[in-house]
């Protein structure tokens, strides 16, 4: 939830940097009245699949009632804290509903920026795969924001530091949050009007729900991407360190391929265990693309790289090609990245391959092809 320059710097410049990024946001969607939709709008069935994109609105909660839901946001209530301030779980009773609350911190204009940002996008934009914004508190000085509760928390509470006796997710749940991530994206790209960069794709930013179906969280430093003749849009260099893009902490020229590759990162996380940075791990190991990434040229080393807790129970071939997407996601040079659209075709693939444990062998839950389409390269 909380952000660092990708740089890896903090501080009050970078701060003060992040208000201005979000000054800029604002300014676009303010000079763009109703423009940010769905494509598809026209097609009723695509709506009632994606989201109804017309509705906008979003509840109005007192600060009073949301102190009520939390019982005056109690300790152990808390859900977790980043850098924009705390999340607590909560029951509103107006509308009988178990409900997570992020408390903005209120020292700083950065978390009023946030603010509204997050409300105007989850306003417009509906997915499956997005966090359900219910509605927000702007009283006096105080702003939060009431989204459905997540049951099952963040995908990083599944991955890294697992408290002994927790269940270890298994292949066929990691390729379904991959899946579903991925298809959350692929909205944010390909759906809305104008595309929308995440810019803070991260494994703590997907939330998992009942049956570990995932959904894309934290909007805060979400940007509406290029338009027209434009391939790009240029923004002080923001998101969490160990996911940016390398063209956008260079250049701070922001694409729809800075979130592949941010996608990228987190795919290896699933498929790897390994954090995307980790302080604790020798010199050569501690980035985990720079790891990965001499290990992706030798397919005899693919064994490798798989998580550890995953006990050797995965399907070889649905590895290699989980790691052929992950590869193709962190290269170096952004038009060698695949859209987000041959992500989703080639997880969503991979996903509906059934792995049994028990007889090590692969059952299609679906009727597919015998191989994953290929992923298309594209500018």
């Amino acid at each position: 939830m909380g952000w660092i320059p990708c740089s890896g710097y903090s501080g009050t410049k970078n701060k003060i940097e992040k208000m201005e990024v979000q000054d800029s946001l604002v300014g676009q969607i303010k000079a763009t009245p109703g423009k940010l939709k769905r494509n598809s709008s026209k097609n009723s069935k695509d709506a009632s699949k994606n989201g109804n994109p017309d509705h906008i609105a979003a509840q109005t909660f007192s600060f009073r009632e949301l102190a009520t839901a939390t019982r005056n946001f109690r300790a152990e209530c808390l859900l977790g804290e980043g850098g924009f301030g705390r999340v607590y779980k909560g029951r509103l009773e107006s509308i009988n509903q178990v409900v997570a609350i992020k408390q903005l911190d209120r020292n700083g204009l950065q978390g009023n920026r946030e603010f509204l940002v997050e409300v105007l996008m989850l306003s417009l934009l509906h997915h499956p795969n997005l966090v359900n914004l219910i509605g927000y508190c702007a009283d006096g000085d105080q702003r939060l924001l009431v989204y459905e509760y997540m049951s099952l928390g963040s995908l990083e509470d599944h991955l890294h530091d697992i408290p002994p006796g927790k269940k270890r997710l298994d292949w066929n749940t990691r390729m379904k949050i991959a899946a579903g991530a991925a298809k959350g994206l692929e909205y944010l790209h390909d759906k809305a009007n104008p595309p929308v960069i995440y810019r803070d794709l991260k494994c703590s930013n997907i939330l998992l729900g009942e049956g570990y179906h995932p959904k894309l969280s934290d909007f805060g430093l979400a940007k509406l991407g290029p338009v027209g003749e434009n391939t790009h849009v240029s923004t002080r260099v923001m998101g969490t360190y160990g996911y940016c893009a390398p063209e956008y902490a260079m250049t701070g020229q922001l694409t729809l391929k800075s979130d592949v590759y941010s996608f990228g990162v987190v795919l290896l996380e699933i498929i790897t265990g390994r954090k995307a940075i980790d302080n604790s791990k020798s010199a050569g190991e501690q980035n985990l693309v720079a790891w990965a990434r001499p290990l992706f040229k030798d397919r005899r080393k693919f064994s490798q790289m798989a998580d550890p807790m995953l006990q050797g129970q995965y399907p070889p071939r649905g590895l290699y090609q989980a790691l052929a997407v992950a590869a193709m996601c962190v290269q170096e040079q952004a038009n060698m990245r695949p859209v987000i659209a041959d992500v989703v075709t080639a997880l969503s693939y991979l996903a509906s391959q059934r792995y049994d444990p028990s007889t090590h062998s692969v059952q299609s839950s679906r009727l597919a092809p015998a191989t994953p389409p290929r992923t298309r390269r594209r500018q």
